[in-house]
């Protein structure tokens, strides 16, 4: 009664019926506090005409927005809409336009913008608008064109502007602004994609001249594509960006090597020239020695020494220079050539001294036959001149020499006026002026006729060595002068290092040597030895220096050599030829940085130096042999393993262990080495050819199984069970599933697996059902013998005699044995009560496999038949559903005898557990 009273007695606007609610609306008074809190209440009632009236009588939209969190309705919104937009109540145009920033609800401010009072405020919302579509709509149906140009101001995206040039029928301006800045905005993109494409090309070509080799052309081309890319006016993307900076980096990586490589290659070919000049003048300077040797009347000790002098220096300056740059073909003939002919010399000296003594003891002895003997033994050669000892010798005996018979006199002077030409043409001055200065007085002592037939050209000769003469005065003279000047400054320069100091001073002083007597002057002599002397003094601490510095080169060659002997007395016979190889390199390398050396002792240390090489390069070509040897072990076996009849992936990994092997054996001689290699890679391309073959096949043969499973999914997914009996076919999809396996490992594979599950799960579960409908179904097939044993059981009850009920029907074993078990159970009947228990366990027993909700009386009986199932599962094999159903069913027949009371209270509720089992659902 007290909830009655409350509802009786409570306010009006907080009854029951929206109705009296909406009437007691209008009767509160807006300008008390309790009353408006009671319409702001009524803001969120739950009938929509209550809201509508509440708000109604609202009119401050500050207020309306403080109820925003707790009362956001669409009458709400619709209210809060016509106060902000002036169509209703008071508020001041700047307090609306404060309170439109506090409106986050898109569709309230695009209706504000389309019907507010004011121009300022419909900018106002619409500045609070983003979504294009609405923008669209405003700059299409806004009354106010200022508003409308403002929207279409803020469209910015190609479908956008499209649309509103063509939905802007209203407003032509709009129209014509939305289809320039459609045009402006197309042809910036197209000019956009140009420019996009534009350095896509460049980038292109740059990237595929950054792969390029160097070719003359290479620095122009990429100067070219940079001043492209520079012309471009967009900015490039990132990927662009990073793209050029990496092609242009290998561009100039290129062109820097290019440029370095040229570099070295132009100063080598510069200290190459300079060391074939200074061998070309070498070798001259020692051709003009031994012409000039034989061209004089006698040969002396001094003559010899002074030869071998400049020998021992020609081959210090020669191995010096031969240890930097390898000498041409033609200079290096002309050097042995030099060579051969001063050990001929040499020889031809030694013969003499050691006939010195017998020539010596015979002349003071008189005795010509021994005397003859010893000139024989000497065989002294005929182009050379005699010593004063050979030529006493032959005095003595009278004997002329072989050359000086007229004929070969001739012959000699012949071949001394075409020597004389040559030396003339080649400019050789000194050397022809000897020449000549010999002939003449050999011509002297012809014999008339071949006297008259050289003296001619002789002459004219003779002439041309005249203007030679005046020539070399007619340019040595200022030549001189301007060495003595150079050599001064040169001299008085104390700015200069002492390194370059030196090598100034033995350009002036082989310059001035050059020039020999040409010109020559006492006064400038004087003057250009003193500042020579002068240089050579200051310069004494330095080449003090340097003398030491040479020494201690001499010693590290020395050392260098004594550590490759050791290395060559005990080599390592498992040594790696590209090692030996390294060390020939930095050997050399150092032995160049060791240098200069003393010049007396550098022959002596080169020859050795020259030696270890030559043992270090041949135990390098045996180590490179054997390796060779090896390699072609490896060969047959690769070639063997090609063959062989084992799994290709086992033969791919020996193959790499083959490759393996290969490295770790170094390299075979330089033309063999790739002859062995291309054969090798070859043999094991095949190999590896083999092995994706066999991958192909292994991944053809995974990919048929994954389309036989998909297959199969297919085909399963789509058929559906009729009958109970079809669970044959699910179990021989299954078995065919199992076959497929293993498939490989993959997303689709891990996909297909989860589906197959999920479709064995859902057929076996229409199966299940579809064997519960069938068992359903038999046993209404069955309720006609049920109600014969339930009348039977009804006349044994009333005291009738018991009856025995024949079947009718054809019964499998456990029905028949149940059907038995009634008739028997009416000829001695049980106490109703335990009946009555039987019967209800079996109703609960199948309200629980139907899933159904059993009484709280129930309860207890159901979780014992629960355990008991669950015991049960544990002794023996899982029963299906089906089965169970089945066993219940054969309970209930053979229960008995039921007394009809009990029947009728519990068959519908059995009737209704069946019905529940037999639904089958939607396929």
């Amino acid at each position: 009664m007290s909830a009655f009273f409350r509802r009786f007695f409570a306010p009006r606007w907080q009854h029951r019926d929206p109705a009296v609610r909406r009437q007691a609306v209008s009767r509160l008074d807006i300008g008390q506090a309790q009353d408006r809190e009671r319409l702001e209440r009524l803001v969120g009632d739950e009938d929509p005409d209550v809201r509508q009236a509440a708000l109604a009588r609202l009119d401050d939209p500050a207020r309306l927005l403080a109820l925003q969190m707790t009362h956001a309705s669409p009458e709400w919104r619709a209210r809060l809409v016509t106060l902000l937009s002036g169509r209703e109540g008071a508020t001041p145009l700047a307090t609306r336009q404060a309170l439109l920033e506090r409106v986050d609800h898109a569709a309230s401010l695009a209706e504000i913008a389309l019907h507010g009072d004011n121009q300022t405020l419909r900018l106002a919302a619409l500045a609070r608008i983003d979504d294009e579509d609405t923008l669209i709509h405003q700059a299409c149906e806004n009354g106010i064109a200022a508003v409308r140009h403002a929207a279409a101001e803020r469209i910015t995206s190609e479908e956008g502007l499209t649309r509103l040039a063509r939905q802007a029928r209203r407003d032509k301006q709009v129209a014509r602004l939305a289809r320039e800045r459609l045009n402006r905005q197309r042809e910036d993109a197209a000019q956009a994609q140009a420019q996009r494409a534009e350095r896509e090309r460049i980038l292109d070509a740059l990237e595929q001249h950054a792969r390029h080799a160097w070719e003359p052309l290479y620095a122009g081309r990429y100067r070219h594509l940079q001043r492209e890319w520079d012309r471009l006016t967009d900015l490039p993307s990132a990927d662009q960006e990073r793209r050029y900076q990496d092609a242009s980096l290998r561009c100039r990586k290129i062109i820097s090597d290019h440029d370095a490589q040229h570099q070295s290659v132009f100063a080598a070919d510069r200290r190459r020239s300079d060391a074939d000049e200074t061998r070309q003048a070498l070798i001259e300077a020692l051709e003009e020695t031994l012409a000039g040797l034989r061209q004089s009347t006698h040969l002396t000790d001094q003559d010899l020494a002074s030869l071998h002098a400049q020998k021992r220096l020609l081959a210090s300056r020669w191995q010096a220079l031969s240890d930097q740059h390898a000498p041409e073909a033609e200079l290096s003939q002309r050097y042995a050539e030099a060579l051969a002919e001063h050990d001929r010399i040499g020889r031809a000296w030694e013969r003499l001294q050691h006939q010195a003594d017998t020539l010596n003891d015979a002349l003071s002895q008189a005795d010509d036959t021994r005397l003859r003997h010893a000139l024989e033994t000497l065989d002294w050669p005929d182009d050379l001149p005699p010593s004063p000892l050979l030529e006493r010798a032959r005095e003595r005996l009278d004997v002329p020499a072989r050359d000086d018979d007229d004929t070969r006199k001739a012959e000699r002077v012949a071949a001394d006026v075409e020597e004389l030409e040559r030396l003339l043409e080649r400019g050789a001055f000194k050397h022809a002026s000897r020449l000549h200065q010999s002939l003449r007085q050999r011509l002297d002592a012809l014999p008339p006729e071949p006297r008259r037939r050289y003296q001619p050209k002789l002459k004219q000769l003779a002439a041309q060595l005249a203007e030679l003469r005046d020539w070399r005065g007619f340019v040595a003279g200022p030549k001189r002068d301007q060495l003595s000047q150079a050599i001064d400054q040169l001299a008085d320069d104390l700015t200069l290092s002492d390194a370059e100091l030196d090598s100034r001073h033995h350009r002036l002083v082989k310059e001035w040597r050059e020039l020999g007597d040409a010109a020559a002057n006492q006064q400038l002599s004087v003057r250009f030895r003193a500042a020579s002397d002068r240089i050579h003094e200051r310069l004494g601490p330095w080449r003090q220096a340097r003398d030491q510095q040479r020494q201690k080169n001499l010693v590290a060659r020395e050392a260098l050599c004594t550590q490759l002997e050791a290395l060559l007395d005990n080599p390592d016979p498992r040594a790696d030829p590209d090692s030996l190889r390294q060390i020939r390199d930095r050997a050399r390398e150092q032995w160049r940085h060791f240098s200069p050396v003393p010049r007396d002792q550098a022959e002596s240390v080169g020859h050795r130096f020259g030696r270890i090489r030559h043992a270090l390069q041949t135990l390098i070509d045996q180590r490179a042999l054997q390796i060779a040897s090896a390699k072609r072990q490896i060969i047959e076996e690769a070639r063997a393993l090609q063959t062989a009849a084992t799994p290709a992936a086992q033969r791919a990994e020996q193959a790499k262990a083959l490759q393996r092997r290969w490295r770790e054996l170094g390299r075979a001689p330089k033309g063999e080495e790739q002859t062995l290699w291309r054969e090798f890679r070859g043999l094991c391309d095949g190999i590896f050819a083999a092995r994706e073959s066999e991958r192909d096949d292994r991944t053809q043969r995974a990919r048929e199984r994954l389309d036989a499973m998909q297959a199969l999914i297919e085909r399963i997914d789509a058929w559906q069970p009729a009958s109970s009996a079809d669970a044959s076919i699910l179990e021989q999809a299954i078995s065919e599933a199992e076959g497929l396996e293993p498939l490989p490992s993959a997303r689709r594979s891990d996909g297909m697996r989860r589906r197959w599950l999920g479709i064995v799960r859902a057929r076996r579960e229409w199966l299940s059902r579809l064997a519960l409908h069938e068992q359903i179904q038999h046993w209404q097939t069955l309720r006609p013998l049920l109600d014969a044993h339930l009348q039977a059981d009804a006349r044994a009850l009333d005291g009738q005699p018991a009856e025995t009920i024949e079947a009718g029907v054809a019964l499998d074993d456990d029905l028949l044995e149940a059907h038995r078990q009634r008739n028997a159970a009416r000829q001695d009947p049980s106490e109703a009560i335990d009946v009555e228990k039987a019967l209800t366990r079996l109703r609960v027993h199948l309200a629980l496999l139907a899933g159904e909700k059993v009484s709280r009386e129930d309860e207890p009986l159901r979780l014992a038949i629960q355990v008991e199932r669950l015991n049960e599962g544990l002794n023996r094999a899982e029963m299906s559903k089906a089965d169970e159903l089945h066993g219940v069913l054969c309970a209930i027949l053979a229960t008995g005898p039921v007394p009809p009371p009990l029947w009728s209270r519990e068959v519908g509720e059995l009737d209704l557990s069946l019905t529940q089992m037999a639904r089958l659902p939607a396929s």
